[in-house]
């Protein structure tokens, strides 16, 4: 187990005492490290129970005093797996009561089964925030997770969910139509930057970045192939970590360049924590946010307010790239803070590159709209204040 040690808090604080817990790594999700901080800010005393996975180990939260982080690393498969979630949760139902929570926190599907064992502790409530639907299988473990879940949302007190038709569909088929509310995965205001007031780059390249899980949907090979169609007028910085479901995609995006030829103009930077991150969009002007043109899911389809990427961008003053798909023209295109494009097509998003290398003035304004917005109200101090006002009663 891995955890910084803490003084002995006053009693008074006892009675707003909160545990988060997640069966991977929390600071790899942006919303969890932002309502930890605006809760501590706010007098709460945090608890962060968590795994270390391989790719996110290197995640953590920035210090805070409010906030206190322990890990147990992940476990190997088959029975051992078994054994490990089993003893998970008795080293999260330990630290609970231990830690006389008034509220636990519970945010995937696999946190699910504990919660629904605290949930009748008395005097402990239980607030279910979903980021990510999960994934439709089938079989008898499957069926008794979609069962527990569906218990987890009825028994909750309070249910969060990233955009509307996402809440919508949840109150429909999961709560039985328990209202959830609507929380964006906005930046903090804190993380709004200055604006770019520097000398414009007159150069007719384009400076790209892109941050998250590295996946053929969120960074596809036409991307790669756009570039060498148009060699030597992008720049593309990526950092991220693979996923389960694409154990060694980094490695084919490499072997890809190298074929392509490009490899000079992509530099993979690998795993930064989320206060690192900063660092490389200072020196990009655009963010890569691309989603599927066809969903193959919830998640995929009702991705506006639920993807974190482009607010992030925002935040730092970049102009975004977004797929062509009519709710993100609608909330990014059209307000003006950035252009769209068919990820699917290499002649597409080698069109839109050159008209963001080719208007580096606009790229700007853009990046600067963007900026303003989200230090005006897509903040996640704007998102989660109803849930800190419910938490407090």
């Amino acid at each position: 187990m891995i955890g910084p040690t803490r003084p002995n808090l006053p009693r008074d604080r006892l009675k707003k005492r909160i545990v988060y817990f997640q069966y991977t790594n929390p600071a790899a999700y942006p919303p969890l490290e932002r309502s930890t901080r605006l809760l501590a800010n706010a007098g709460w005393d945090v608890l962060v129970l968590g795994l270390l996975r391989p790719g996110t180990d290197a995640l953590r939260f920035p210090p805070h005093p409010g906030i206190t982080e322990r890990y147990t690393f992940n476990a190997t498969t088959g029975w051992r797996l078994r054994l490990h979630y089993v003893w998970f949760a008795v080293w999260v139902i330990g630290w609970t009561l231990r830690w006389r929570a008034s509220w636990v926190y519970a945010s995937d599907l696999l946190s699910c089964p504990v919660a629904l064992l605290l949930s009748v502790v008395p005097g402990l409530r239980i607030l279910y925030h979903e980021h990510d639907e999960p994934a439709r299988r089938h079989g008898l473990i499957a069926y008794a997770q979609r069962g527990v879940r569906r218990l987890v949302a009825r028994r909750a007190e309070l249910r969060v969910l990233p955009n509307a038709q996402r809440a919508g569909y949840f109150e429909q088929t999961i709560s039985g139509g328990r209202p959830a509310l609507r929380v964006w995965n906005c930046p903090s205001a804190t993380e709004v930057g200055q604006p770019r007031n520097g000398a414009l780059r007159h150069d007719a390249v384009v400076r790209v970045v892109y941050s998250g899980s590295v996946t053929p949907e969120r960074l596809p090979m036409t991307f790669l192939e756009a570039m060498a169609r148009i060699r030597g007028r992008v720049r593309l910085r990526v950092v991220g970590y693979e996923t389960i479901g694409y154990p060694r995609y980094i490695q084919q995006l490499k072997v890809f360049a190298r074929q392509l030829e490009i490899v000079s103009d992509i530099d993979f930077v690998g795993v930064l924590p989320r206060h690192r991150l900063h660092e490389v969009w200072d020196t990009a002007a655009v963010g890569l946010a691309l989603n599927p043109m066809r969903a193959s899911n919830n998640n995929s389809r009702w991705m506006v307010g639920a993807s974190n990427k482009p607010f992030d961008y925002m935040a730092n003053g970049l102009a975004l790239l977004v797929s062509d798909l009519a709710d993100w023209r609608e909330t990014f295109v059209l307000p003006g803070f950035g252009i769209a494009c068919d990820p699917r097509d290499a002649g597409s998003l080698a069109s839109a590159l050159c008209q963001l290398a080719d208007h580096p003035a606009e790229v700007r304004a853009m990046g600067e709209r963007g900026r303003q917005q989200i230090a005006r109200c897509w903040n996640y101090e704007s998102q989660f204040q109803p849930v800190v006002t419910q938490l407090a009663c």
